[in-house]
């Protein structure tokens, strides 16, 4: 059942997942996938680079995030580190507390839902 449905409701997850990421410690874009691989690959499917670096650029256009560049070691490039604004983390608390709002009344009608063979 991997329709378009359940592919609506991770887009609408993700920012507020990757915002939930950002407020526990800065961090940069590898870090990130990786985490968001280990822990929720199961279900919100593999993230790829494709997927999250534009969520992240749309989140500090939107004044959410901010980015640091440190130069990386390892190749002589640099990494952007990311962390939550005061504008963000005002967001964030805004939409966490919408969010367990939103999912209590859904588990509402899901709790209340009989599934009959006879439909």
């Amino acid at each position: 059942m991997e329709g378009n449905y359940c592919q609506q409701f991770k887009k609408g997850s993700l920012e507020m997942i990757l915002l939930c990421l950002i407020a526990k410690k800065e961090t940069y874009g590898y870090e990130i996938i990786t985490e968001l691989n280990r822990t929720g690959a199961s279900v919100l499917g593999f993230a790829k680079e494709g997927t999250i670096y534009p969520i992240l650029y749309r989140l500090q256009n939107s004044g959410l995030i901010q980015c640091r560049i440190v130069p990386a070691a390892a190749n002589g490039g640099s990494k952007k580190y990311y962390s939550l604004t005061a504008k963000g983390r005002e967001f964030l608390t805004e939409l966490i507390a919408f969010w367990k709002e939103y999912t209590s009344c859904v588990d509402k009608f899901i709790d209340g839902c009989i599934l009959s063979e006879e439909i």
